[in-house]
């Protein structure tokens, strides 16, 4: 299926939105990273807020102090969440496994 053609009035405003979404993830993984919100937090906003939602499983548990590529991977096969997941997408029992796990 071919892209839709744009304008570049379209082009530039969809660049704008995308720009927009990066860095308000870049500050949403600062905040964990820093210690200033926690992952349980994080997590109930990914129902309501679309940077959230729209933010893999794996990029959020990585932002998280002492937590690397082989640790999010095991933990994310032991409880069951596909590489690819977003945070919307997790089901009540996987988040609740993930905040038991991580804090």
């Amino acid at each position: 299926m071919p892209l839709p053609t744009m304008t570049p009035e379209q082009r530039k405003a969809a660049l704008a939105k995308a720009a927009e979404a990066r860095r308000a993830r870049t500050q949403l993984l600062e905040s964990l990273r820093s210690g200033k919100k926690k992952l349980s937090q994080v997590l109930k906003k990914a129902q309501d807020d679309p940077v959230v939602g729209k933010t893999k499983v794996s990029q959020l548990l990585r932002a998280i102090p002492g937590m690397g590529p082989a640790k999010v991977t095991a933990l994310m096969d032991e409880i069951g969440i596909d590489d690819n997941r977003r945070a919307g997408g997790l089901g009540d029992r996987q988040r609740q496994e993930l905040i038991q796990k991580v804090g």
